[in-house]
């Protein structure tokens, strides 16, 4: 698949065959892709926690509150973004120019993932609903949690769906 294709055939997944694991290599797959995201300086400041089995069960758990993403239960494996910190030159520039480098690089490695885990024939739904502190004691964890990104395959009848996008003119702007 190009890029292109990826982008058109990646959607939010939100209904999992709960009956089909994912293979090994292709959870291997889209974490070597992940591990190849850019990010200020090099400094790669999040923390990737694999959860499967009961942990994947509890932290779905955990992004279900007020009835939101009752579908994460049934994908088998959950991935866990957390922060960690910035590097020295990228701590110092996110000062001066006021900007969240950390967040812009978590942002980049979601797409990363979930673009490849399109490449792998898999579902994948980013999940910004969650309870930070719960998850942190369910994995451990000394950071907060940004991000919980869902992984597996989609049912038989989770079609794919049109894309419904702006226009480009409202989302582009030309200057010479």
């Amino acid at each position: 698949m190009n890029f292109t294709e990826i982008a058109n055939a990646r959607q939010s997944c939100r209904s999992y065959d709960a009956g089909r694991a994912v293979e090994e290599e292709k959870l291997q797959a889209i974490l070597d892709s992940a591990r190849l995201s850019p990010s200020a300086c090099n400094g790669q400041p999040y923390l990737m926690t694999v959860c499967r089995g009961e942990s994947a069960k509890a932290v779905a758990k955990a992004t279900q509150g007020m009835g939101m993403n009752k579908f994460a239960t049934d994908a088998p494996v959950l991935i866990v973004i957390s922060e960690k910190p910035y590097v020295a030159s990228a701590a110092l520039g996110a000062k001066i120019k006021s900007n969240d480098y950390r967040s812009i690089d978590i942002g980049i490695l979601s797409a990363y993932i979930t673009a490849e885990a399109a490449a792998q024939g898999l579902g994948s739904c980013i999940l910004g609903w969650l309870d930070d502190a719960k998850i942190r004691e369910i994995c451990s964890l000394d950071a907060p949690v940004r991000l919980v990104i869902t992984i597996g395959y989609a049912k038989e009848d989770d079609k794919l769906r049109t894309k419904k996008r702006k226009d480009q003119d409202e989302l582009v702007k030309f200057i010479d």
